[in-house]
């Protein structure tokens, strides 16, 4: 975990866990780069967002004599894209998890997730996949395979990309992917499901940290919730009426019958009144069977009071009790699943992050590799907004999350920084921003 909360202790973390990566290369005494200039070569241009980050370092290197690289994220010897894929190809990205959780205990320990933690004193982690490669004709072993009727074989790489959110804030913080691909004796091909299992395995001691799990229609099965159960997780999960026709089943007699709860908000969304109806009800089964898990159910449908329209509606099981007092609150938590969708993986594929850029596939672990590095810059800058005050202030100043990384490669191409607080200390400077508080 790290010992005080500043970037250059987080690069220090990252030094840590890359000194540790494996290098299956052949003794030699003829080598330049090691497999920790690789990977921080590639943390650098994730973090830059810009794929000319290194070249323009080996050219102030070439003309200066010292470059930014390695006064800012301490890389010895600065590698080309191709040595970076060839290097870092079996590189498994398990060996980089560490940081992930190492981010999340230091800024909890030290009190900044406080305003994250939701009803009851639980966080809120949402799951859910995202494909972040395709093609038809380039593939390696760790690749889903699709067969199409026409013919037709694509290849693709999904991961799994938790994260922790809260309702009213647009800032999340990842965690550690879990990436679906082949597995080792296994006759299935791999999937989102049996990938966020073993995310959970992996991860259940974040249950003693009290966890809502949230998801889609996918996770509302009854092996994974009985698994989240078993683990000590809570769960809030997106349930459909086609994949769960016993449950809803047991819904339609109880509002034959009269006996299914529901009540309705008149809210104003700040341009017309929407009409809010609930639907619950406790203890259904989740499939059909005997001895199968019971779990309660809530719908939400909101309406347009003006014009009658359905503008919202879906419905989720739980294993919290559900009465008046909770029910509005357990279902803000399930919307909330949408965060890992647009404030995550959409941030990440067109914000400058271009997560579905093919930075090299390569035969092995490269393509997962080098989303896992992405993640991690992406997560670094999270950590910055969360406790560098020149950082936070600059990017409030420039507003556009595009001009930020504009002016930190305009600067570092051309300017030679001693330490990022040089860095900031700069651009404060430049910016004009007035110190407060």
């Amino acid at each position: 975990m790290l010992k005080e909360l500043n970037f250059d202790q987080f690069i220090s973390e990252i030094h840590a866990v890359f000194d540790n990566l494996p290098d299956y290369r052949l003794p030699s005494p003829n080598r330049q780069y090691s497999i920790k200039d690789a990977a921080l070569g590639a943390f650098s241009m994730f973090f830059s967002q810009s794929p000319s980050f290194l070249s323009y370092q080996q050219a102030m290197q070439q003309a200066q004599g010292h470059n930014n690289a390695q006064s800012l994220f301490g890389v010895e010897n600065i590698p080309s894209d191709n040595q970076i894929r060839n290097l870092l190809d079996p590189v498994a990205p398990e060996h980089i998890y560490p940081l992930f959780s190492g981010v999340f205990e230091a800024l909890e320990s030290h009190g900044y997730l406080e305003s994250y933690r939701f009803w009851e004193n639980y966080f809120l982690i949402p799951i859910d996949g995202t494909e972040y490669f395709r093609s038809s004709k380039i593939h390696c072993d760790n690749c889903s395979v699709t067969h199409h009727k026409n013919g037709k074989i694509t290849y693709s790489h999904k991961a799994l990309t938790p994260v922790l959110v809260t309702p009213n804030n647009s800032k999340v913080l990842s965690l550690e992917p879990e990436f679906v691909t082949p597995q080792d004796g296994a006759v299935k091909q791999d999937c989102e499901l049996n990938a966020a299992k073993r995310w959970i395995e992996r991860n259940e001691q974040l249950a003693n940290k009290r966890v809502i799990i949230l998801g889609d229609d996918l996770f509302s099965r009854e092996p994974f919730c009985n698994l989240l159960l078993s683990k000590g997780f809570h769960f809030v999960l997106v349930c459909k009426p086609d994949s769960h026709k016993t449950l809803y089943e047991w819904v339609d007699s109880f509002e034959k019958s009269n006996d299914l709860n529901n009540f309705s908000t008149r809210n104003w969304n700040g341009r017309f009144h929407e009409h809010w109806h609930y639907r619950y009800t406790n203890q259904l089964p989740i499939k059909n069977g005997e001895d199968v898990l019971e779990v309660n159910w809530v719908e939400l449908t909101i309406t347009n009071t003006k014009t009658k329209e359905i503008m919202y509606k879906n419905a989720f099981v739980t294993d919290f009790f559900l009465d008046l007092t909770s029910v509005a609150t357990i279902v803000q938590a399930g919307r909330s699943r949408w965060k890992v969708e647009n404030e995550n993986n959409n941030i990440l594929k067109t914000k400058g992050y271009h997560l579905e850029h093919s930075y090299g596939h390569g035969k092995q672990f490269l393509s997962s590799t080098m989303v896992t590095l992405n993640l991690l810059a992406f997560l670094a800058h999270t950590f910055l907004e969360f406790v560098d005050y020149k950082y936070q202030k600059i990017r409030m100043t420039l507003a556009a999350r595009k001009r930020f990384f504009h002016d930190f490669t305009t600067l570092t191409k051309y300017l030679f920084f001693n330490s990022w607080e040089h860095l900031m200390g700069f651009m404060f400077e430049q910016l004009k921003i007035p110190i407060t508080g």
